[in-house]
């Protein structure tokens, strides 16, 4: 009988799940933990045949040369600059995601993010939970119209296209920005030049993945650019906006407002974002109701018993 594959899951996915896995297979959980160490990922994976992990795990060239067993891992996110993915195709180890399933709940989040920084929500609650609401008057914490504005979406995806078929209901004018035009757009009008959507969009709401060439892409330059009245949404990934520049910029009073679940260095954040009333944070929650997150979760689980049984995977990213 052929022995049962060693998994190890860094982080709990729902009990059900990891019950079933671990009928499946040799089941090693880590612990809930904000981060790893190094030696703690590889005290962890060393002897596994297959990984389940999270962006807050970095899979390193070391990790793996020290993980040598190692023929999957199973990235639950669609994202996966946490993985050195060349570093993987040169060993034989077999990169995956979790794409598709989440796309509709984070365009629905990438929304209500766009929502709460235009109509200034969470400085309302908070005027309200202060005590301060003691009377009317006719700018009492006005917001931003969304029906009939503008919407620069910034990668234009499946996440994208998502977000720009809600648009619809608001009455909005939409363009996008993509290396390439992308022909499954609908009537979203596509945008060469960064700059030019920049400089049109009442809201940017940014979905691109994290790479070289995304790395600060909404700069001191870039965000300048913008209108002194746009709303940025940034549920791409931390890095791709210069936090402090953007800091910077809204000191001074340029954009109405920003709403951001993603950081650089999350979980870490910049202190100055807590100063700023019209800014809207989140803690990396784009994708997280339960029904997607269990979607999610076995996925991964999916792909990678199914590359350890000899299978294709089913989401190969390298």
């Amino acid at each position: 009988m052929k022995p049962l594959a060693t998994i190890a899951l860094t982080r709990p996915i729902f009990p059900d799940q990891s019950a079933a896995l671990a009928q499946r297979c040799n089941l090693r959980q880590g612990k809930q933990t904000e981060t790893y160490s190094e030696s703690d990922l590889i005290a962890l994976l060393q002897g596994a045949d297959g990984v389940i992990c999270t962006l807050r795990e970095t899979i390193s060239a070391a990790v793996l040369d020290a993980c040598q067993t190692l023929k999957v891992v199973s990235n639950i996110a669609v994202g996966f600059n946490n993985i050195d993915a060349a570093a993987c195709a040169a060993r034989g180890v077999i990169v995956t995601n979790t794409p598709d399933v989440l796309t509709q709940t984070t365009a629905d989040f990438a929304w209500a993010l766009l929502m709460a920084a235009a109509r200034r929500l969470p400085e309302a609650e908070r005027y309200l939970r202060d005590g301060h609401w003691a009377n009317w008057r006719l700018d009492q914490l006005a917001g931003k119209d969304i029906h009939g504005a503008t919407l620069g979406i910034v990668g234009m995806g499946r996440i994208g296209g998502a977000i720009a078929a809600r648009a619809a209901g608001f009455g909005m004018s939409v363009l996008y920005h993509n290396r390439s035009e992308n022909a499954d757009a609908g009537p979203a009008r596509y945008v060469p030049q960064l700059s030019d959507l920049l400089k049109m969009a009442d809201y940017v709401v940014l979905v691109v993945p994290y790479n070289e060439g995304t790395h600060h892409l909404l700069n001191a330059q870039t965000i300048a650019i913008m209108k002194p009245d746009a709303v940025l949404v940034n549920i791409a990934r931390g890095g791709v906006v210069d936090d402090a520049a953007l800091i910077a910029a809204m000191k001074c009073g340029h954009l109405h407002s920003a709403a951001l679940d993603v950081f650089e260095g999350e979980p870490a954040f910049n202190p100055d974002f807590l100063t700023l009333p019209n800014v809207v944070l989140t803690p990396h929650i784009a994708s997280s109701s339960v029904t997607t997150r269990r979607a999610m979760a076995q996925l991964a689980v999916n792909n990678c018993l199914t590359v350890l049984g000899g299978g294709e995977a089913l989401n190969r990213v390298a």
